[in-house]
């Protein structure tokens, strides 16, 4: 399968020659390997994530439209459909053929990133030495759950949808689904100081942006999303996890996630931040890396 990927940072190897230092991080919904960028700030020489004591490795998962995904790999609907936890296995499969590592120092994900390694963590618990939940949650609902179908339903009822076997880009409708996400992806207070103009203007960026994208990708990853529900299973992560929540998180309010979720993950820290930006807040994420570097102290 293909698999797009960036890496960086340095190696230490065992006596074996098996990396014993590596991190993984994992993009959320819209985004692909270079999403690592979200957390730069606390990436280099000395940081939090300190990139002379770990190997960080970024991948675009499965689905994504440069790895293996309904676009890419030119099977449209006929792409078999996955799961959260077919992405996890799609990234250790790599992890093993690419690198020969069958054992993470830590596993970072950022929203549905966060699924990924909740589900890691959760199915394999001795996969990796720590765990850290960006703005995530354990499963999919309410809100979160009636926003994916709505996409889908903008799609799926193209006129020229075909059942996912279009014939041309369907990108009018996949720039109204990708639109719909729009108000949720920022704070509430920050739409009320953002003028009208530009609410237009940043609107017509988002609408372009998934004029761009794949229509069987989107209603391949939504689906995946909207099944995803490990509130059974989760007792079972048994590493150290630092769950951080952004109090103005409108697609996940700690209150209804990052909270609930830390009391059911026994070794689990909870950190909460505010920032206007809202769920895309992790880009401010230098506001915690004092608290980041304390996690990451025995780890290094």
């Amino acid at each position: 399968m293909k698999v797009e990927y960036t890496s960086f940072g340095t190696p230490i190897k065992d006596e074996n020659g098996k990396i014993v230092n590596g991190i993984v991080y994992l993009h959320g919904w819209s985004g692909n390997y270079g999403s690592i960028r979200r957390i730069a700030d606390i990436i280099g020489p000395g940081s939090a994530i300190d990139t002379n004591k770990f190997f960080i490795i970024s991948l675009s998962t499965l689905g994504s439209p440069n790895s293996s995904s309904p676009s890419s790999s030119k099977l449209a609907n006929e792409f078999p459909s996955y799961s959260i936890e077919d992405m996890v296995k799609f990234q250790m499969e790599f992890l093993k053929d690419k690198f020969n590592i069958d054992h993470l120092k830590g596993i970072i994900g950022n929203s549905m990133g966060g699924f990924e390694a909740l589900t890691w963590a959760a199915k394999y618990p001795d996969y990796s030495d720590f765990l850290i939940s960006l703005v995530s949650s354990y499963k999919v609902n309410g809100q979160n759950y009636a926003l994916f179908k709505f996409m889908n339903r903008i799609i799926e009822n193209d006129p020229n949808y075909n059942n996912g076997a279009y014939l041309k880009p369907l990108d009018v409708a996949t720039k109204l689904a990708n639109e719909s996400m729009y108000p949720y992806g920022l704070s509430k207070e920050y739409y009320r100081k953002e003028s009208i103009e530009d609410i237009d203007l940043y609107m017509d960026e988002m609408g372009e942006e998934g004029s761009e994208m794949d229509a069987n990708d989107i209603v391949y990853r939504n689906n995946a999303s909207t099944n995803f529900d490990i509130e059974d299973i989760l007792s079972k992560i048994k590493v150290k996890t630092l769950i951080v929540a952004i109090n103005q998180d409108q697609f996940f309010p700690p209150e209804l996630d990052a909270i609930p979720m830390s009391k059911m993950i026994k070794n689990s820290h909870l950190l909460t931040y505010d920032t206007l930006l809202g769920h895309i807040g992790t880009n401010e994420i230098i506001k915690i890396e004092n608290e980041i570097n304390d996690f990451l102290k025995e780890f290094k």
